[in-house]
């Protein structure tokens, strides 16, 4: 179990770094079962090879299975199951694309390259596993191979307890994920690689780069403004939209297909009526807290609140900060409250009911006893203990009945705050209590622990204290009247045109979302739209959806689709505006420029309109900001470093103008020029465009993402 406590105490750094070795490039619900009548039980095509729903969840379920046990924990919460499906996902989109490109390249990962891999032992995805010496902290391939050696004799061993057969064939499936995690992202690196070395830099590019970088320009701007000429003077014709539309057609380009909408989201909100409910119900509670009650537990529970009661001591900074900061304003066995707390909209009260000096950090070992019968488990936990007592060595008596003869290290903040059963709380509390090593002897369900605590470390004060947490939620009649309104708006107003003339009148607002894909989660940031996101996707342009509950049924929605946007080239219609805008700028700047033709900074800064500036430190590199025209103009960098000192510039069209630049000066920085590193950072910046490769495959292999329909 000690490796076990390995994996859980590097739990989140090995999330991370799976999570980067699986080309985690992006950040649901828990796995429905497909509904009857669905035909189709695809989740997606790469290449036009199909993922069925069953290998996708087969895939999901391995990785959570990793993910759960590196951070020692018994389920995740939906956000964390949402990221999992989308690493899952990407990672064999990923996969797909490179093993096919690396197919045809004959590239491959043979088993003595992972096998060189492990014996190196640095790889990030090895460094973070459990199999490690004891006492450098560093991968241990010797320990790798005890386990494997283990792991392959499992089934030949009867005298495993059966809760370690399980942590192996778990520790075993965690392996191989690792094996193979170490093929695919090798074969993705020699890939990555071999597009790297295809890049080059020489001692041109690296003094043009560090001259970018370095030298500085200081400049006279005169601008005139596109502002300055209004838009209604301006005309376009279909035709000029067109020429512009053909002449910019691959920039409209998208790879996946897309939806505009339109919608409302009603949440429902608790009513004062509901707010004084709770009030009056936690102000019962705290009556009740005041009298001593036998099951705490059992009563904190039937409160609804949102503080598990375990009986045991935890540090205050596990509470909630309301709770935390009147503590030591308390008396023992005072009850504090009822109170408000804006901070969570909740009604709060709370029973201090012993405040101990308890350790962070127990050391102990175990045997657990349990037999076909209560009596001879009865008898046989007797006789160990006797032993035990009597001086009798545990780790020949644990290697007698097949147990782990190591010590543990518990460390108490990682259960304090949490919900745990009475057996378990009892189990924690005897290791609290339990003085320096002393035998104990505790009933755990149908049988027995006997433990020795053998070390204590970081003691703290800490509190058994008892909360009643209950943040104010809306009642059914509230819900009720909710639906019920937003119900009859739906029904009287069935169009596109109704609802946009009548939602504001009613008391609802519309919102507004463009180019949203299927591969997005939630509409809204709203939790639970899986099956308005199917409407989305499957329905016509200008439909109206019908009345959804979703959120954690708090939340009321419904959609307008407006626009569908296939994959390909974006129509022309859903850009005009775009287009249009351009040709507004373009047309402004002909005429600005007519003005400006042949004249210098001086004249131009006495154009009618026209706004001056100085703007220093400009670098090649970096685009300009001018601040009279409120705007980043990265030609006029250009402009400004290839100007003589003392010239003035000819007219240069901008993004928000049309300027006129004299150069006033110019100077090298300071730092010293290195040819050797100015070439790698050269050949750095340019890799940043070469990793842009998977985008490329992605669109040449013509991946659908159909998840949607499933997840």
């Amino acid at each position: 179990m000690a490796t076990l406590q390995k994996i859980r105490s590097h739990g989140p750094l090995l999330v991370i770094v799976i999570g980067l070795a699986l080309f985690a490039f992006i950040a649901g619900d828990m796995w429905k079962v497909i509904q009857p009548h669905s035909h189709k039980q695809d989740v997606g095509v790469i290449n036009g090879k199909t993922l069925n729903v069953q290998e996708f969840q087969q895939m999901v379920d391995e990785y959570t299975e990793v993910v759960k046990m590196a951070q020692g924990v018994n389920a995740l919460n939906d956000q964390q199951l949402t990221q999992i499906k989308d690493q899952v996902w990407q990672t064999y989109v990923n996969n797909q694309l490179i093993s096919t490109e690396a197919k045809k390249l004959g590239l491959t990962v043979t088993d003595k390259e992972i096998q060189n891999i492990i014996d190196e032992g640095t790889n990030p995805l090895l460094t973070q596993t459990p199999f490690r010496n004891p006492q450098t902290g560093a991968f241990d391939k010797d320990e790798l191979k005890n386990f494997l050696v283990q792991y392959a004799n499992l089934g030949k061993n009867n005298n495993i307890p059966a809760q370690y057969a399980e942590y192996y064939e778990k520790l075993g499936t965690y392996w191989k994920f690792i094996e193979r995690t170490l093929r695919e992202s090798t074969l993705a690196e020699k890939y990555q690689n071999l597009i790297n070395k295809s890049i080059l830099s020489n001692p041109i590019d690296a003094q043009n780069s560090f001259d970018a970088r370095t030298i500085q320009t200081d400049v006279l701007l005169a601008a005139v403004p596109f502002s300055s000429i209004p838009d209604s003077t301006i005309n376009i014709t279909k035709e000029e939209i067109q020429k512009l539309y053909n002449q910019k057609k691959e920039t409209f380009k998208q790879t996946v297909e897309t939806r505009n909408f339109q919608y409302i989201d009603v949440t429902v909100v608790p009513s004062d009526s509901d707010r004084a409910q709770v009030k009056k119900e936690v102000t019962e509670y705290a009556e009740q807290l005041a009298s001593p009650t036998a099951d705490l537990a059992t009563f904190i529970r039937s409160t609804g609140s949102t503080i598990n009661y375990s009986n045991i001591a935890i540090n205050k900074t596990v509470l909630p900060t309301d709770v935390s900061s009147h503590l030591d304003s308390v008396a023992i066995g005072e009850v504090f409250g009822p109170y408000y707390n804006q901070a969570d909209d909740s009604y709060n009260a709370f029973r201090v009911i012993a405040k101990v000096s308890s350790p962070d950090s127990i050391q102990f070992r175990q045997l657990q006893v349990a037999l076909e019968t209560s009596d001879k488990t009865k008898a046989l936990a007797d006789s160990i203990f006797g032993a035990l007592k009597g001086g009798a060595d545990f780790e020949t008596i644990a290697k007698t009945y097949g147990q782990n003869t190591e010590s543990n290290w518990i460390y108490t903040p990682t259960f304090e705050g949490s919900a745990i059963n009475e057996d378990n709380a009892n189990f924690l509390n005897s290791l609290i209590n339990a003085s320096m090593n002393e035998w104990n002897m505790l009933k755990v369900g149908q049988g027995f622990i006997i433990s020795q605590v053998l070390d204590k470390k970081s003691y703290k004060d800490k509190y058994n204290i008892a909360v009643v947490k209950r943040p104010i939620e809306f009642s059914k009649d509230t819900y009720n009247k909710a639906y019920n309104d937003f119900s009859q708006f739906v029904a009287q107003n069935p169009k596109k045109e109704d609802v946009l003339k009548n939602a504001e009148n009613s008391g609802y607002n519309i919102l507004e979302r463009s180019d949203f894909n299927s591969a997005e989660h939630y509409v809204g940031g709203v939790s639970n739209t899986r099956e308005v996101i199917k409407w989305i996707f499957n329905n016509k342009e200008n439909e109206v959806s019908p009345l959804f509950e979703c959120g954690n049924n708090n939340h009321l929605m419904i959609v307008i689709l407006n626009r569908i946007n296939n994959a390909g080239y974006r129509n022309i219609n859903a850009v005009a505006d775009v287009l249009r805008a351009e040709i507004v700028r373009n047309k402004k700047a002909e005429q600005i420029m007519g003005q400006m033709k042949g004249v210098d900074f001086a004249a131009a800064k006495a154009i009618p309109n026209a706004l001056s500036d100085t703007v220093k430190h400009i670098t090649f590199a970096a685009p300009v900001y001018v601040a009279v025209t409120r705007a980043s103009e990265p030609v006029l960098s250009a402009y400004a470093s290839k100007t003589e000192i003392n010239k003035s510039t000819t007219p240069i069209k901008g993004n928000a103008g049309v300027y006129v630049m004299q150069v006033i000066n110019r100077e090298k920085g300071t730092e010293t020029f290195n040819d050797n590193n100015e070439e790698a950072l050269v050949k750095s910046n340019l890799n940043r465009y070469a990793n842009m490769f998977i985008s490329d495959l992605y669109e040449k292999a013509k991946v659908k993402d159909e998840r949607y329909l499933f997840f």
